[in-house]
């Protein structure tokens, strides 16, 4: 069996790749191997899930393997992943699932798992998991009968809780500041409008009527061009662009520019720091955020560390650490002392908060940096290990990194949730680095062909 576990859980299209029946392996699976080992009192699990219609079919069966191995179930309906997160933490429970596909196309669904705490796992557990599912193996626990056999309940007030906290952690009230959100018809169509509401913002919502089909159809992060139009005709200060899971962010600036998830690191790196609050003057962020990221962090005198790509990664180093603020260029962003994962919601209050605190405007507050040219090329592959690793291909990024030198860098890699390599290049021009990844691009493509 191949991996199962990509950089953010298990993807698939719904009932094709990802199945009832592998949902609820996964389940019983995940409860054998994250539950305590104190068998005094019954294992508890987490369950959410967006706005997908199959995470209707998806849940269902997640929760049946969840009882079916003792484990009683709280269910919390549609919810951001950041809030299933913490109301795993919250509830004490044993572990968390959430079925969603993030920014994923709607007939693609998946399962992310939370161990206790809310924590994202580690790469061992779910090496773990996946050889319980492949074994089918039972030997952990005996099949509960009776009484034996989990309980589900379900949490109606979850969302409520959430917003709370979320609020609660803003270090400024944003009176003052008017948004537009883009709720990707996903998780975040009713929490992040009422929490940037209760923060204060004056708030308009769009794409937050969902139908369990258009989720992330044309909107959300990774289709800005509906938000900027809206940001330009409402007179908003910026625009917000949560994904199908609300565990990302993109804002747009009053005059449509889009501000990444490496400026928004940026802008709260520098407000924390004013705050004493960026342990060791201290960012992490991926090998995929733009050296000039790296150049302006540098020259503010915060320290850049470096991670392999997926929030989890930035997670972990964040912990190993004891750091206070990582995230990705995506838009994931991490803030460990209010969040156990990426959240888009709560970065957005912050991001809205360092506007209100200082006066300025989002595009004054991400000009502190400059971004060289970053051409990124998703190349569909048939095998993703072929296309990233063939020879000539990566004879071509050595001789694309030769040409570059110090004035730019090559990324090539495969994607931890589609058959796609990721082709990156930044260069002193667009043009440069455009003409460099299209000859990379070319290499993958020959090496291993996109199947139909």
């Amino acid at each position: 069996m191949g991996r199962l576990f990509g950089t953010d859980g298990v993807r698939g299209r719904a009932n094709a790749d990802l199945t009832p029946e592998l949902a609820l392996a996964l389940a019983v699976a995940a409860a054998h191997t994250l539950a305590e080992t104190d068998r005094s009192h019954p294992p508890l699990a987490v369950v959410g899930r967006d706005t997908r219609a199959s995470g209707e079919m998806l849940e269902a069966a997640v929760v049946a393997g969840l009882t079916s191995a003792g484990a009683n179930v709280v269910r919390v309906g549609v919810l951001p992943t950041p809030a299933v997160a913490f109301l795993t933490a919250e509830a004490k429970a044993d572990l968390g699932v959430v079925l969603s596909a993030s920014h994923n196309p709607m007939p693609d669904n998946g399962i992310k798992l939370f161990a206790a705490g809310g924590h994202k796992l580690p790469d061992e557990i779910e090496m773990q998991i996946e050889a319980a599912v492949e074994t089918n193996s039972t030997t952990a626990w005996e099949r509960p009968v009776g009484a034996g056999v989990g309980r589900v309940h379900d949490l109606l007030d979850g969302a409520d809780h959430y917003v709370q906290h979320l609020v609660g952690a803003l270090p400024h009230r944003l009176e003052g500041i008017k948004v537009v959100v883009d709720c990707a018809n996903g998780a975040a169509s009713e929490v992040a409008p009422v929490a940037y509401r209760e923060a204060g913002a004056e708030v308009v919502a769009i794409n937050a009527e969902p139908d369990g089909l258009n989720i992330n159809d044309e909107c959300g992060s990774n289709h800005i061009e509906a938000l900027r139009e809206a940001v330009v005709e409402h007179g908003a200060h910026l625009g917000i662009a949560h994904d199908g899971d609300a565990d990302r962010i993109v804002a747009v600036s009053a005059d449509g520019d889009e501000v990444d998830g490496d400026q928004v690191m940026a802008i709260l790196a520098l407000a924390m720091r004013e705050a004493g609050t960026l342990t060791q003057d201290t960012l992490v962020a991926t090998v995929m955020s733009n050296l000039g990221l790296r150049l302006a962090m540098s020259a503010q005198g915060i320290r850049l560390i470096e991670t392999k790509v997926g929030d989890r990664y930035v997670l972990e180093e964040l912990r190993a650490s004891g750091l206070a603020l990582g995230g990705e260029q995506s838009g994931h962003i991490v803030m460990p002392a209010h969040a156990t994962t990426g959240d888009g919601v709560l970065t957005g209050l912050h991001l809205m908060a360092r506007m209100a605190a200082t006066g300025q405007s989002l595009a004054e507050l991400a000009s502190v940096v400059t971004k060289l040219p970053q051409v990124l090329i998703n190349v569909p592959v048939g095998d993703r290990t072929v296309g990233a690793n063939a020879p000539a291909v990566r004879a071509e990024a050595e001789r694309a990194e030769a040409e570059l030198g110090e004035t730019g860098r090559v990324l090539l890699r495969p994607s931890g949730t589609e058959p796609l390599v990721r082709v990156m290049v930044e260069a002193a021009t667009e043009a440069t680095a455009r003409e460099v990844a299209e000859r990379i691009a070319e290499q993958v493509r020959t090496a291993s062909p996109a199947t139909s």
